[in-house]
């Protein structure tokens, strides 16, 4: 069976790609499973520092697949498929010790902004609309609200979770959904800019980093400045940042920094396609 989500590892970056444009990259039960399996190996190889997540087509994610919530008027809300494993996708994502890029492709609506929001950083081409568009079915954008919510502010937040009102990617930057929006010629270049620069940094740094910028600002200051004192300290004197300031005064790049991407070939697994071949079914 062909698979509806791929992987690549190159670089240091393991690019993730949702492959189901006859139905826009909806979020059917199939793909949310192979997206699930796609993440899980990106978390757990040693060699991915950074994790891209694309899609193919002009559309980044539709959303849920509506074919799919279609239930029997007698099924109770256990049946309903859009749960699947969407809950524990956006809790990988929002969790993940590595930096996660999201590379919108294309548009994106309702669900397919959940997995936007969950990522550290949202690039989008210029020509991009988004939308909540729940409410207009008669249904909630319950599950995105926990990753959105923490991106949005709150009038935008209300304006659009409410009208389910279509957006341009320039308004998505100004609400905070989305860190830049470049000409689509540029889209690759943006998203190269940030992974490269994180796979210079420490993979235990970053991981810290990702939390303090979440977690510190809920602190009370002092209790912060006592926190923060003390992790400073111990990561001036940890094996990584020791190795950091050894390579810094020896001008050379730290152990962690990745070979060059003409040194490695994309992974791929027996019967997936690498760069430059056909997909086998």
């Amino acid at each position: 069976m062909t698979r509806l989500v791929h992987r690549e590892l190159a670089g240091g970056v393991a690019t993730i790609t949702l492959d189901s444009p006859p139905n826009r990259n909806a979020l059917s039960v199939r793909l949310l499973g192979d997206l699930e399996e796609r993440l899980t190996w990106a978390l757990a190889e040693p060699e991915a520092r950074v994790i891209v997540l694309t899609g193919t087509g002009p559309v980044f994610c539709s959303g849920a697949d509506l074919k799919e919530q279609r239930i029997e008027p007698a099924s109770g809300a256990a049946d309903a498929p859009v749960t699947a494993s969407f809950p524990e996708i956006m809790a990988l994502l929002w969790e993940s010790p590595k930096p996660v890029i999201c590379r919108l492709n294309g548009t994106a609506r309702a669900g397919g902004l959940g997995l936007v929001a969950a990522c550290d950083f949202a690039v989008a081409p210029l020509t991009a609309s988004f939308a909540f568009s729940e409410v207009r079915l008669g249904v909630v954008p319950a599950m995105i609200s926990v990753p959105v919510l923490r991106r949005l502010n709150p009038r935008a937040a209300a304006e659009y979770l409410m009208t389910g009102e279509v957006f341009d990617a320039a308004r998505a930057v100004e609400i905070g959904l989305l860190s830049r929006a470049v000409p689509a010629e540029e889209l690759d270049a943006a998203v190269a800019h940030y992974a490269d620069m994180l796979v210079k940094g420490g993979p235990e740094a970053l991981a810290i980093t990702k939390r303090l910028v979440r977690e510190v600002p809920a602190m009370p200051f002092e209790e912060g400045l006592r926190r923060m004192t003390a992790l400073s300290a111990q990561r001036f004197t940890s094996q990584e940042g020791q190795e950091g300031i050894a390579a810094f005064m020896a001008k050379r790049p730290p152990s962690w920094v990745p070979a060059a991407p003409d040194e490695e070939k994309p992974d791929a697994e027996p019967g997936e396609e690498k760069p430059g071949e056909e997909k086998q079914s």
